[in-house]
């Protein structure tokens, strides 16, 4: 298989770049957060960072396999897309406008179009779909420490 350098960068760069720049505008939203209760197993907020690299990559080798593929699926980048649209506001609402209830509403509508990415990415090529696997479960998780802050302040 041949890769094409400038298409995997621009497909790593984007997700990154989306976490990046959802990362720095709430940034302060960071500190109001150490201060809410938290529901049981929540990690330390150092892990986030970690966690969020390794899936934005994982997101953007997804989507490069699915676009170099023999048949790219047009939908499966479109639900991509639309998710990562999601992605970056989420946190927006979550940090920095602390709407913790809409937030979570939010958060079960993108888990919904990452599962539908992750299905259409599966269909057109396995690996693209597996990648997404741990991104999904990461989300679930998120929507319970989401919904258990909302509950709990």
């Amino acid at each position: 298989m041949k890769i094409h350098w400038k298409k995997l960068i621009l497909c790593l760069i984007i997700p990154l770049a989306v976490g990046g720049l959802s990362a720095f505008l709430t940034k302060d939203g960071m500190e109001i957060f150490k201060t809410l209760n938290k529901p049981p197993l929540s990690p330390p907020g150092k892990l986030f960072p970690f966690v969020w690299t390794i899936l934005y990559i994982m997101m953007g080798l997804a989507s490069y396999i699915v676009l170099v593929s023999k048949k790219p699926n047009t939908l499966g980048l479109i639900a991509y897309g639309v998710q990562l649209f999601f992605n970056f506001f989420w946190s927006i609402l979550f940090f920095n406008k602390q709407m913790y209830l809409f937030s979570f509403i939010w958060l079960v509508i993108m888990w919904l179009l990452i599962l539908a990415t992750t299905v259409l990415f599966y269909r057109n090529t396995k690996l693209a779909g597996y990648l997404l696997i741990p991104y999904l479960l990461w989300v679930a998780f998120a929507g319970y420490l989401n919904f258990g802050i909302y509950l709990l302040n």
